[in-house]
């Protein structure tokens, strides 16, 4: 990478529980992760985030709010590997369809966050549901 990307992930709520998606590909393959993904060219943030959650999940929802920003850089030596600034936004999931996983996604749970905490979680996805958890 010759510069950092941009990229949304959702912290996305359904009846309670959070959905998450186990990643297929680097970084991170096989580790469970929020739904998201780069933000394509003239794409804007709310609809990047609504439209990886579709794309990794098959699930439609609406954007809540903005939660916060976080960083994944990941170095071998010198070489920056990957370097993602990415917008985590609460999206509430409409309707009553079950996750299914496609795209770029292994698999797709949806778990209370307690449980979400004991899986095996990136690092960022861990990060962003501890801070979730520490404010109620």
């Amino acid at each position: 990478m010759d510069r950092p990307a941009v990229a949304v992930a959702a912290v996305a709520v359904k009846n309670g529980e959070v959905v998450l998606v186990k990643r297929k590909y680097p970084p991170n393959p096989g580790k469970w992760s929020l739904p998201g993904g780069r933000v394509e060219l003239g794409e804007r943030l709310e609809e990047a985030v609504l439209r990886e959650l579709r794309e990794e999940t098959g699930l439609t929802g609406r954007v809540v709010k903005f939660l916060q920003p976080v960083e994944y850089i990941e170095r071998e030596g010198p070489r920056v590997n990957y370097h993602f600034v990415i917008l985590v936004y609460l999206v509430e999931v409409e309707g009553d369809a079950s996750p299914t996983a496609s795209d770029d996604a292994e698999d797709v749970a949806v778990v209370p966050v307690g449980k979400a905490l004991e899986m095996d979680l990136t690092k960022t996805t861990r990060d962003v549901l501890e801070r979730l958890l520490s404010k109620f």
